[in-house]
């Protein structure tokens, strides 16, 4: 999911979180956290990509031009550089670890900031099926192309 959706999602969920669990923040505190937190978690798009194309080719791209953060993400990764299941298990190791940490602090603000990347990793979960299609097509040319680098380099 694009950034704005995943804010969109946070704000429903961070609104319904307040009404229904004990959050220790005011409303409007607790809304702009679950869109933070939301939004920031995909930062580690970043570093998967890197680990997957040996760069940090991304995040120049973003650092040049900033405006394709907000209104153009399709032109942050190129198509090999970061696969839906890299990203997910990112998600699940990095949201596993903020939600014990806060936990350690703040019971009711842990439990809040689970439901607030649950829905988060719901929502790619949800994205990444409709574009299934895409990813085979993506990754059958990832496997074509390294096929053919064997063939030419043996």
């Amino acid at each position: 999911m694009y950034s704005r959706d995943h804010a969109i999602v946070s704000a429903a969920v961070g609104a319904a979180g307040v009404v229904v669990l004990p959050i220790p923040l005011p409303w409007w505190a607790a809304v702009g956290y679950a869109v933070v937190v939301d939004v920031a978690i995909d930062f580690d798009h970043f570093a998967v990509a890197r680990v997957e194309t040996g760069d940090w080719a991304a995040l120049r791209r973003c650092l040049r031009n900033p405006k394709i953060v907000m209104f153009d993400q399709n032109e942050i990764f190129g198509p090999q550089d970061l696969w839906p299941l890299q990203r997910l298990l990112s998600h699940h190791l990095i949201g596993g670890v903020v939600v014990f940490g806060i936990w350690l602090v703040s019971e009711p603000l842990a439990l809040f900031t689970a439901v607030v990347l649950y829905a988060h990793i719901l929502g790619d979960l949800v994205w990444d099926n409709y574009l299934l299609e895409t990813y085979r097509e993506q990754h059958a040319m990832a496997a074509k192309s390294v096929s053919e680098s064997d063939s030419d380099s043996g």
